[in-house]
This record gives structure tokens, C-alpha cells and sequence, in this order.
């Protein structure tokens, strides 16, 4: 009988270690460790309302339903299926944290992400206040809770149960009237919780940490569910814990395993680190909004004879500051400069730059200089800025008593003038150069200014973008004014709000690329009959003169009961320009709403109130005014300055 042949060590002979090796192999490798350490959800419970996640495992099969061979097989297919599902919810969760922008929509996105798929319920408390970047923290350390989230039940009227092991938390519904957790939580230095919070990394809630870390932060006689049921895990930005999640599971639901804790350290680091980024975004959006608001007027003014209106967009919320500014500034003889301007971008440095040029031109409109001179002296200031600051800018002066207007233009949209009737019109002034270039000559233009027209003034973000460009824009913009004003009627202007938002109504959804300013001026002027204008010798008799020609024109105006009062305020100003004045002296009344006197010389030196002594014969003049006047002051102009008190007319 021939044998196979063996070797010395026993091993099978040749012919059946073939035979196996012609066997499929029936066991898998282990999962590589890079997926054995991402954790997943467990499953929801049948009975909650909502969608059931795909990544459900299915049951191991028992010792009786499979042969001995299929078990460690289907083991190991679970336990790898298992593994992908945690990868793929981690993965999803964290991309729906990561797509919040705001502080409250990272939270929001954390809770849903966390309910129903990971747990039955979640709170988040926060930090109060929550520091920014490396700021130094205040004390004492308070969590607020900022939001709690829970799986609705089918069954939820009929639960029963001891009361721990009931999910009594805040729903989404205010009507509720859930709350199990205490809304502010002051962390106790040493304590339980504070160890847990330094810790950093998430605990079960039967946990000897967790027990007594708990209660401090619900508060006291809030119990969780017992057993592995509830995970709290800190929330570590960056540089500091900026607060905890706490995760729960009901009794239904099968209890969270050890990968768990590894999934809530996921969601917890993004979340964090989310926040982190928030608050940073808000405190920068913030000193956004503050610099914006700084750089534009709070409020207009309400000079004599022009009513006026604005509007400012941002390109984007993400990009609120912009170089585009807008400005009225009042000037002596009750005329008022109007500007916009445009720095080029939509940066912190614009915004910077529009600052130092809006200063410059306030600076440039009190000397009362021309329109061209201003913008001569901005272009200079811009050079001094830096070689690549650029601006367009255009600056008008409108007068009511002449019913003129004066435009200068740096490479500015021309306005756009809607007259009584509905007509509108693009005014013709010379484009010129923009600020910053350097080296060149600004025009002005005179125009008529008729009673009841409204001048636009605009940056090119109304009129320009990807979708048309700036002359069809002004052509549609003209169109569109036309058009308001025709629904008005020939012999009524539309009103000066509703006309600029209706302006703004022109925007379509593609054609916001910059930021737009919009200055809108309604000229109601002044009557030549509500105006009376002397010019008196620089001698002595000026005063008395003055008092007899005022009292002539309140006596016209029905204003007697003012005589005293504006007699002697005249006499006062009068008496003063003289004593320096060269050349004749001009006294000029407006009546309006208010009365206006004006006094000018040719004296640039400006008068200040002082308080005279006993033993003084003058320096009472500027007393008197400042008591009786419901208003003065006094404006130096180039040819000198002008001195001017307002009355309230009766």
C-alpha cells in the first residue's frame, strides 16, 4: 500500500494541501483602521416621525439561521457596513455645520444634523458673552443655553416609565412649555463640570465625571436617561472651551456605543471651530457696519428752499463697506453743496480712503471755494494718498435765491434732472478726469434750477453692470424717472422717498456688482418776494439804516411783531461788520419758514462771543444775538465771511 509522502513536521500531504488551496477562502481581512475609527449613527426608533437614515444595519444572523462557516461572514459585513455609515453621516454632518455662516445657523445646523439621525435630543449651550479671537475671556465662565432640539414621538401623549428614563426635553415648539435644563449655567472653578470641560473630549452620561458634571449644568433635579444614554461633549474653539452639547437617547433606541463618542467629538470640533469663525465674521461685520455708518452722514440736513433724500446699498452682505459716499453740506447765503463720490473697490481700505476725501471736501465746502477749486484740491489730497488712489467725484452748489446750479465733474455718471412736467433730462457737464489722475483741469457749469425739479445724483453701481453698461443703464434710469413722474400728474412732483426707492426698484436680480449711493434734492427755492437784499456803506449811519430797512420788509411780510427783536439783532451784527469792513457791507432777509438775516464784510476775521465785564463799554453785541436768536453763526468765505442769525416766525 503506497503512502503519500509527509514532512517531519506533520504537515498534510501534497495532495490535500492542493485540495485546500483549490478552496475559495472564506474569511475577509479585518477593516484597515482608518475606517474602524470613524464612528455612525445608531438607528432611530420605528415610532418617531420622520425619515428612517438609509444607513440602518441589518440584524446578525443567530447560531440557527446560518451555517457556523456564515456567522464570523456576516459579522464582519455588518461591522464594515456599520463603519461606511458613520463615514458617510460624519461626512454629511460636518459639510451641513460647515454651510452655516452666522452663529445661529451653525448651531441650527449642528442640531439638525445630531436629530434624529445620531440622537433623540441635543442642547447646546454657549458661552456668554462668547469671546472673539484672542481676547481675554470676562468672568465668571456662564454657559447660556442657546438651543435645544428633541425627536418628536408618535406616542408621545402615552409615555410612561420612570421619570429618568423619560426624555422630558425643549422641543422646537414654544408651546411646549418643556424645560428641563436650566437657561444659564456659571461654571464652578474646580468643579465637576469645569474638569469635564477641560478635558475636552466627550463622556458617557453614567460616567463617574459625567454624574456629577450634569446636574451642575442642567441644574438641580433634572435627571438624563441612566446608562449609556447620554454623551456631553465640550466645545473647544480654537484657543478656549466656548461651551458643550449635550446628546441624548430614549429607552427605544438602542444605547450609544463606545465609536459614539467619537462621532460627537467630530460634530463638537466642527461645530466649535464654526463658531470660532462666526464670531469673528460678526465682529467683523460689525466694525464694517460702524466704519460704513461713520463715513455717511447719520441724517441730512434741511437747508432753506431744497428738500433732500438718500439711499446707500452695499454690493454684498458679505462686502457691506464700499467706497461710494453722498453728502450735503449747508453754505452761507443758504445755498448747500451737494456730493457723491466713488472710490474705486469695495474694501476697508476704500471705505478708508472715501473717509480722508469726504473730510477733505466738508473742509473744502466750508472755505465756500468753487466747484472746480474743490475738486482740484481733492484730486491733490488723493495723489497725496498714494499713486493708486482713484475716485470719481461730482460736486454741485445749489443756490435757492438764484434758482441756479453750479456742477463741476471728476469722471463722475452725469445726474440725471426730472422736471415738473415728467421730463427728464441728463445734464451735459464735462466728464473730466478722475480723482487721483493728477495734472488736470476741472470745468464747472451754471444751469437753471426750476422750482419743482429734482436733481439725481448716483454712483455708477446704479446704472453699470455685467448685464448693460453705464449709458444704457442712464438711458433706463431716465426712463424709469420719466415714468414716476407721469403717474403723478404734470403739476405735482412724485415724492422724494417713494421715487427713490422706486429708482432702486430698477435693479434686477444680476445687476447688483458695486455698492450704490443715491442723493436725491427736490428744488422748492425761494420767492424774489420772500427775499430783501441792501448793500450799506461801511460809515457810521450803516446801523440805524439797517434797523429802518428791516422793519420795512417785516412790515411788508407781516412779521411787526418781530421789529424789536430783529431790529436790534440787525443794529448789533451791523455795528460790528462796519468797525472792520472796507468795502460796502451786505444785509440780506430770507423768509421762509424762519426768518434769516445775513451780514457780510469783507473782513475774514470771525467773531466770537465773549463775555464782557462790568467796566466794558462794547463786546455785549454776540451776547444778545446768542440769547434772542434761535440760532447763529458765522462763515468765512473767500472774500471774507458772513454773520447769520435764524428767528422763528410766528
Amino acid at each position: 500500500m503506497t503512502e503519500h509522502p509527509t514532512s517531519h513536521e506533520g504537515r498534510q500531504p501534497l495532495a490535500a494541501r492542493q485540495q485546500e488551496r483549490a478552496r475559495p477562502r472564506q474569511q475577509e481581512a479585518p477593516p484597515s483602521p482608518a475606517t474602524a475609527s470613524i464612528p455612525g449613527p445608531s438607528p432611530v426608533p420605528a415610532t418617531a416621525k420622520g425619515p428612517v437614515p438609509d444607513a440602518v444595519p441589518n440584524p446578525v444572523p443567530g447560531p440557527g439561521t446560518a451555517s457556523d462557516a456564515a456567522g464570523p461572514v456576516a459579522d464582519t459585513q455588518t461591522v464594515t457596513r456599520r463603519e461606511g455609515d458613520r463615514l458617510r453621516f460624519v461626512g454629511a454632518a460636518t459639510r451641513r455645520i460647515a454651510r452655516g455662516i452666522d452663529l445661529d445657523e451653525i448651531v441650527l445646523g449642528l442640531c439638525r444634523a445630531s436629530v434624529p439621525t445620531f440622537s433623540d435630543a441635543i442642547l447646546v449651550y454657549l458661552r456668554d458673552p462668547l469671546p472673539v479671537g484672542d481676547e481675554r475671556p470676562v468672568n465668571p465662565f456662564v454657559l447660556r443655553l442657546r438651543r435645544t432640539d428633541r425627536l418628536r414621538l408618535a406616542d408621545e401623549e402615552s409615555e410612561s416609565g420612570p421619570e429618568g428614563e423619560r426624555l422630558r426635553l425643549p422641543v422646537t415648539d414654544p408651546q411646549a412649555g418643556l424645560l428641563p435644563a436650566a437657561d444659564l449655567c456659571e461654571i464652578q472653578a474646580g468643579g465637576a463640570l469645569a474638569e469635564v470641560l477641560r478635558g475636552v473630549r466627550p463622556v458617557f452620561g453614567d460616567s463617574a465625571a459625567a454624574r456629577v458634571a450634569l446636574p451642575e449644568l442642567l441644574g438641580a433635579g433634572r435627571t438624563v436617561p441612566t446608562g449609556h444614554r447620554a454623551i456631553l461633549a465640550p466645545l473647544r474653539g480654537r484657543r478656549r472651551v466656548i461651551g458643550a452639547a449635550v446628546f441624548l437617547r430614549g429607552t427605544d433606541r438602542p444605547p450609544f456605543e463606545a465609536n459614539d463618542l467619537l462621532v460627537a467629538a467630530q460634530l463638537a470640533t466642527h461645530t466649535a471651530l464654526g463658531i470660532d469663525k462666526a464670531v469673528l465674521y460678526g465682529r467683523e461685520a460689525y466694525i464694517a457696519d460702524e466704519l460704513q455708518r461713520t463715513m455717511l452722514p447719520d441724517s441730512l440736513p434741511q437747508p432753506t428752499g431744497v428738500r433732500l433724500a438718500s439711499r446707500y446699498l452695499p454690493a454684498a452682505e458679505t462686502a457691506r463697506v464700499g467706497g461710494d459716499w453722498y453728502d450735503a453740506i449747508p453754505l452761507p447765503g443758504s445755498r448747500v453743496a451737494l456730493v457723491v463720490g466713488d472710490v474705486m473697490g469695495h474694501s476697508m481700505t476704500s471705505a478708508a480712503i472715501m473717509g480722508q476725501l469726504r473730510t477733505t471736501a466738508q473742509t473744502l465746502a466750508g472755505l465756500d471755494l468753487p466747484p472746480q477749486e474743490v475738486l482740484h484740491h481733492l484730486d491733490e489730497q488723493a495723489q497725496r494718498l498714494g499713486s493708486d488712489r482713484m475716485a470719481t467725484c461730482l460736486y454741485a452748489v445749489y443756490d435757492p435765491v438764484a434758482h441756479r446750479i453750479t456742477i463741476a465733474n471728476a469722471g463722475h455718471p452725469p445726474p440725471v434732472l426730472l422736471h415738473l412736467g415728467g421730463r427728464a433730462e441728463v445734464l451735459r457737464v464735462p466728464p473730466g478726469a478722475p480723482i487721483g489722475v493728477g495734472g488736470v483741469d476741472f470745468e464747472a457749469v451754471e444751469l437753471d434750477a426750476p422750482a419743482g425739479a429734482t436733481l439725481l445724483l448716483y454712483t455708477d453701481g446704479l446704472v453699470e453692470s455685467r448685464m448693460r453698461d453705464v449709458w444704457t443703464g442712464i438711458e433706463i434710469l431716465r426712463e424709469r424717472l420719466a415714468a414716476t413722474a407721469q403717474l403723478t400728474g404734470p403739476d405735482h412732483s412724485p415724492p422724494l422717498e417713494a421715487l427713490c426707492d422706486d429708482v432702486l426698484d430698477m435693479l434686477g436680480p444680476g445687476d447688483r456688482d458695486d455698492d450704490i449711493a443715491l442723493l436725491a434734492a427736490r428744488f422748492d427755492g425761494i420767492a424774489p418776494s420772500d427775499v430783501a437784499y441792501w448793500f450799506l456803506e461801511p460809515e457810521d449811519a450803516a446801523p440805524g439804516r439797517a434797523r429802518r430797512l428791516a422793519r420795512r420788509a417785516l412790515s411788508r411780510w407781516g412779521l411787526d411783531d418781530l421789529s424789536d427783536e430783529v431790529e436790534l439783532l440787525v443794529s448789533e451784527v451791523v455795528t460790528n461788520a462796519v468797525r472792520y469792513a472796507e468795502r460796502p457791507v451786505t444785509l440780506r432777509l430770507l423768509r421762509t419758514d424762519i426768518l434769516r438775516c445775513e451780514v457780510g464784510d469783507d473782513s475774514p476775521q470771525l467773531p466770537r462771543q465773549r463775555r464782557a465785564r462790568e467796566t466794558d463799554e462794547g463786546g455785549r453785541g454776540l451776547f444778545l444775538v446768542n440769547r434772542l436768536a434761535r440760532r447763529w453763526g458765522a462763515t468765512r468765505l473767500s472774500t471774507g465771511k458772513v454773520v447769520w442769525f435764524e428767528m422763528a416766525t410766528p
